[in-house]
């Protein structure tokens, strides 16, 4: 089960090649100060993750006007998430979780994906505030569906 609002977010450090064009570690810590979103995708490439990434990216300026920091994570590798974000024009840092650790610690573990996959993350929305506690959660039980972008927003808003 996700973790609930009201707990401390874990902490992770997860590679990254978005938005920079070098290899980059990127730690929840480094946003110290700073509400975050976390967006937890189950694969790039896919229409409702690539709906999902790209809607983000172009509210991007909006979370910021918030206070709020944009991340997705999925299990993808750098590599794949750095054409992923090229091809889609996305600007918001994407973290690989290859090894599956952000997922694990934030409960968020697809058992099975697609054509056999398994273990990606689900898709998930976790807004932290800039103490680190947890704010808003959101885990759709069916991958395809996608997170309430209002709801988000109008959390974050609230912070």
């Amino acid at each position: 089960m996700a973790l609930k609002v009201g707990a401390n977010a874990p902490e992770f450090t997860l590679p990254s090649f978005t938005p920079s064009a070098e290899l980059s570690q990127i730690s929840l810590k480094d946003y110290k100060g700073k509400n975050v979103v976390l967006l937890f995708f189950p694969q790039a490439f896919t229409g409702v993750c690539t709906t999902e990434m790209c809607t983000m990216n172009d509210n991007f300026s909006a979370y910021q006007g918030m206070n709020a920091e944009v991340l997705g994570i999925s299990v993808d590798g750098t590599f794949v998430q750095k054409a992923f974000a090229e091809k889609n024009g996305i600007k918001i840092p994407l973290l690989s979780d290859f090894n599956r650790v952000a997922i694990r610690k934030y409960d968020v573990v697809q058992p099975e994906f697609a054509h056999g996959q398994k273990e990606t993350a689900q898709r998930a929305v976790y807004l932290i505030d800039k103490d680190g506690v947890i704010k808003y959660v959101e885990v759709t039980e069916n991958p395809g569906v996608q997170v309430n972008f209002e709801a988000l927003k109008n959390a974050a808003a609230a912070l």
